[in-house]
């Protein structure tokens, strides 16, 4: 970047001056808190922490509050922060099978072992504004049950006791499973960075995605097997002590979608599986994640690639919202010197095309 502007640091300086006065707001109002706004926009939270790879709901909150709001610019703060930790390993694969759920909905089965969980959801909220929440009225309290334990079956594993779905992500025994904040992205991926790149993918371009397989730009004919939001153990290996030790629960979203697949000459018609798992409660993002990862499957079923939502390189490429913000908005900042040379390259350009038409006029005028 360069500025070619006498006096760009003061403007600069101007311009944080004002970010901060308008980040500030009315003085009469009482002004954010960060507990407020993890506790009241716990949504926008989580979204921020699964786009960000970082799981901290509290600076995932400073990052919604210096940004005003701005999701992908509060992404960017925190994925930049991320950047300046210390990486001690890696935790061990999460047993999702024994979460602690707060959410379990299914649209295969009606009756699962387990049961269906409603849990906090707006699918069946009229989508309506509610006047009410103008004014800070009294909440009823919640109807609550005792939490689930122990192992709770998967739809997935239901199907499987009939063998009438793949099985679950088997990998060759000498597969390192990669890292892609550390590793350079190369094409064509493995299914393990593939799901990494689609969990901090942008939300809203990996819903356009999904809902392109649903029209017909894939060959995806999927049903929700199974939705399970709940808290997780996350546990950590430490060498010097010989066996795993835990750092805590996070709370996740696990989505399986089921589609169809009408076989090849090695597999029997069977259901294949598409797979999302993000932090929070972010069902939408898990939905869309799990749509996108059976698509670009296509090659491994033998399908052909004939949709975007297929295409590996077009859709990890441009998943990813901090790579297209630094992009996108490169563009405003000053092109002063390329615009310049432009410009000329233009203006020379139409003095070529005026002198040919001008020349073949002559020649026209002496033919007659």
């Amino acid at each position: 970047m360069y500025v070619a502007v006498k006096g760009g640091e003061a403007a600069i300086e101007n311009a944080h001056r004002l970010l901060a006065d308008r980040r500030r707001g009315d003085r009469s109002l009482p002004a954010i808190g960060i507990n407020q706004i993890v506790a009241q926009l716990a949504l926008a939270v989580d979204r921020i922490m699964a786009e960000a790879s970082l799981y901290d709901r509290t600076l995932a909150a400073l990052a919604v509050r210096q940004s005003r709001g701005d999701m992908i610019e509060a992404i960017f703060l925190l994925r930049a922060y991320r950047t300046t930790l210390p990486r001690f390993g890696y935790s061990k694969p999460l047993d999702t099978a024994v979460m602690k759920i707060e959410r379990r909905v299914s649209a295969t089965y009606k009756d699962l072992p387990g049961g269906q969980l409603l849990g906090p959801t707006f699918d069946y909220t009229h989508r309506l504004l509610d006047p009410s929440l103008l004014s800070d009225e009294t909440v009823e309290e919640p109807a609550q049950r005792p939490a689930e334990t122990g192992r709770v079956m998967r739809v997935s594993e239901i199907l499987g006791q009939e063998g009438l779905i793949e099985a679950d992500g088997d990998m060759p025994e000498d597969h390192e499973i990669g890292d892609l904040t550390r590793e350079p992205m190369e094409f064509p991926m493995s299914r393990d960075l593939r799901l990494q790149a689609l969990a901090r993918g942008d939300e809203g371009f990996l819903l356009a995605l999904g809902y392109s397989t649903q029209r017909g730009y894939g060959r995806n004919h999927p049903f929700t097997g199974e939705i399970r939001i709940g808290d997780v153990e996350v546990e950590f290996d430490v060498p010097e002590l010989g066996f795993s030790v835990s750092l805590g629960t996070i709370q996740v979203t696990e989505c399986q979608m089921v589609n169809q697949f009408k076989g090849s000459a090695k597999a029997p018609p069977q259901f294949t599986r598409g797979y999302g798992l993000v932090f929070g409660q972010s069902e939408r993002k898990a939905m869309s994640m799990s749509l996108v990862d059976r698509a670009l499957r296509a090659e491994e079923f033998g399908e052909d690639i004939t949709a975007p939502a297929q295409d590996e390189e077009f859709v990890i490429s441009h998943s990813d919202n901090v790579q297209a913000t630094g992009f996108v908005e490169h563009l405003k900042l000053p092109h002063y010197v390329d615009f310049q040379a432009e410009l000329d390259l233009v203006r020379r350009m139409r003095r070529d095309f005026e002198t040919a038409r001008n020349g073949g006029r002559d020649l026209q005028e002496a033919a007659e």
